[in-house]
């Protein structure tokens, strides 16, 4: 599937010629000349006109608006994209209205019942923009809540899965690690990786009251290992001193058996809420992208109506068509397209010399005829 089409239109100006007449001689130089090039008729209806001041009004606001549109568009394609990943789903064809998207644009057909042809451009214009402004503000409160889950989720995993010097103890320590009683008590020392001999020979003269052979390795990770060690209640602090002199790190640290479930069980729900926001939101997200590349294409339609009839004059008489040209074969493709142009003549239309199309807005591609770039991604 391409993924860059330009749509372009060309006038009806030969007299006795026809759109239908226009597109076989399109479709013949195209099959002559460039025939791996994916030529396909771009059907825009007759919309209605307005006034010729309405219509440049509504050019000025057209080449903003589908940068808008066409941003929306990439940013929900984004979001899938990554939401298939974070559930490992291959990535699927996105499909509008039941059909891929290439295939949409190819077959064009506008919504009358949603858009009425007989409604001003303007109204029709507006509400579009309305339509893609309140998905994506739906897509960014809805990502929030989706991504506040993500960020929860993630800092409780650097707690178990960071350094010992930081990270939540509580999956290491199993109760008989631990001995508390009326006067004993045991701490976790966080022991450098290359100081454990250092540890081992020191720890029992750190004070007196520390309990000989009690210290045990629990774990140990790439900067640091974990040790048990058991004293007296009272010599608590004056150890944690020594320790701290020496390089040893001694962790606050209170087994609680109902702690650890309860916070195996907050982890369990976070990952449970994860999921099915993540589903949720991907589900809401095919549903919108097919929704506003529908209004993207619709859009399209306008623009293409709007800027032929500025190019060309009244009364609308234009083939509109849709294009996907290799690399290679572009500069081709556009000969072609300029000699069935032939020799445009309007107010509206400045050489290739000139910045921009008068009328047209500055992002409007120089052509002796209306062409614009369209890009899936």
């Amino acid at each position: 599937m391409a993924t860059r089409y330009w749509i372009v239109s060309l006038p009806v100006q030969t007299p006795g010629s026809t759109a239908n007449s226009l597109w076989a001689r399109l479709q013949d130089s195209i099959s002559r000349h460039s025939f791996d090039t994916p030529l396909y008729r771009f059907n825009v209806p007759d919309l209605r006109v307005g006034t010729l001041d309405s219509l440049l009004a509504l050019s000025d606001d057209l080449v903003k608006s589908n940068v808008f549109i066409e941003g929306v568009s990439h940013k929900i394609r984004r979001q899938i994209e990554e939401l298939e990943r974070a559930g490992g789903v291959e990535s699927g064809a996105l499909t509008v209205d039941g059909v891929p998207v290439d295939t949409y644009l190819t077959r064009f057909v506008w919504d009358e019942g949603k858009y009425p042809t007989m409604s001003p451009l303007k109204e029709i214009v507006g509400s579009i923009q309305s339509q893609v402004s309140k998905i994506e503000d739906d897509m960014k409160v809805r990502g929030a809540e989706y991504n506040n889950v993500r960020s929860q989720l993630s800092a409780i995993n650097r707690k178990q899965t960071g350094s010992l010097a930081v990270r939540d103890l509580s999956n290491l320590v199993k109760p008989e690690d631990m001995v508390t009683s009326e006067h004993l008590v045991t701490l976790l020392a966080v022991v450098p990786k290359y100081s454990q001999k250092d540890w081992l020979s020191s720890y029992e003269s750190l004070d007196t009251f520390v309990v000989p052979r009690s210290s045990k390795k629990l774990y140990e990770d790439n900067e640091y290992a974990l040790y048990t060690v058991t004293l007296f209640a009272k010599v608590v602090d004056n150890f944690k001193v020594r320790a701290r002199e020496k390089g040893f790190q001694v962790r606050d640290f209170e087994y609680s058996s109902e702690a650890q479930e309860s916070r195996k069980e907050e982890l369990e729900k976070l990952m449970q809420d994860q999921e099915a926001m993540r589903a949720s939101l991907l589900q809401w997200c095919y549903a919108s992208y097919s929704e506003v590349f529908s209004s993207w294409m619709h859009f399209c339609a306008v623009r293409v109506f709007v800027e032929s009839i500025l190019r060309y004059g009244l009364p609308p008489s234009f083939l509109s068509a849709v294009l996907a040209p290799s690399q290679k074969g572009e500069k081709k493709v556009r000969s072609i397209l300029e000699e069935l142009c032939g020799n445009v003549h309007s107010i509206y239309w400045k050489s290739e010399d000139d910045v921009g199309v008068a009328g047209l807005g500055g992002e409007t591609e120089a052509h002796p005829y209306v062409s614009f770039t369209i890009n899936f991604i």
